[in-house]
């Protein structure tokens, strides 16, 4: 196996399938408390991202969008109220637990009728080509085995003229803020996380990921490499996330 064929688990370098095993543990133990730690942790301002990428991937009624590693279902419920009656949302995720934590919420929302829920693995999405106006993926995609993989199968479901969308954390540019922001990542985070969650090590994954996660220009030359066009990113807050939108 060659060093390319080995994804980064936080700091270290882990091989692909032992990274899938130990990130599905780690959501597995957490997927209860998954929402509500967002929000703590993100003093709420994630809500605020989700909603800033639904404007910017512009879904319209009656379109077919695929939330990729859609987990609890935030991202579908916000794009089920733009796709209207005769549109659908596939939530599909790899893992159940998640799933199974967002149903209640997804069961009781006036757009339920709207979203199916898929398990599955993104980096073998079971679609065929081209049925999809929109295709995103919302904080997952540094969680898979091979990220390229997983890019290129949103590539492949979305139609010609259809548009990607990725929301993922991301390196703040800024050194002093960079400094702040690393404090609370890898002290404050870990510790909640033990506290609320249960679970110090999903919280520390969760820092090291961001940590050793591609660039946005390197995200952005990575989607253009793979054939998406007119590819562009956006940072948040201060470049704690980025958007990333490209067309097919």
């Amino acid at each position: 196996m060659s060093h390319a064929d080995i994804p980064s688990m936080g700091p270290e370098r882990t091989p692909a399938g032992t990274k899938v095993k130990q990130v599905q543990g780690l959501f597995d133990r957490v997927a209860k408390r998954y929402d509500a730690m967002n929000t703590i942790l993100s003093l709420g301002i994630h809500h605020v991202w989700k909603r800033t990428a639904m404007r910017l991937l512009s879904l319209g009624p009656g379109d077919w969008l695929i939330d990729v590693c859609g987990g609890t279902g935030d991202l579908a419920l916000l794009s089920a109220k733009h796709v209207g009656n005769s549109g659908r949302v596939i939530l599909y995720d790899m893992n159940r637990a998640m799933i199974e934590a967002g149903r209640p919420r997804i069961e009781r929302s006036p757009s339920r009728d709207r979203i199916e829920l898929v398990l599955g693995d993104a980096e073998k999405i079971s679609f065929q080509d081209n049925c999809f106006d929109a295709a995103m993926v919302g904080f997952g995609i540094r969680n898979l085995g091979h990220m390229e993989r997983g890019l290129r199968e949103m590539y492949r479901v979305i139609k010609p003229g259809g548009k990607a969308l990725c929301l993922e954390f991301s390196n703040p540019p800024s050194p002093l803020f960079r400094s702040v922001y690393d404090f609370y990542s890898f002290h404050v985070i870990p510790l909640l996380g033990s506290i609320l969650a249960g679970s110090r090590e999903a919280y520390s994954y969760l820092t090291e990921s961001i940590r050793v996660f591609s660039s946005p220009e390197e995200l952005a030359a990575m989607m253009r490499d793979i054939g998406f066009r007119n590819v562009l990113y956006r940072r948040l807050t201060r470049g704690i996330a980025t958007i990333h939108l490209g067309d097919k």
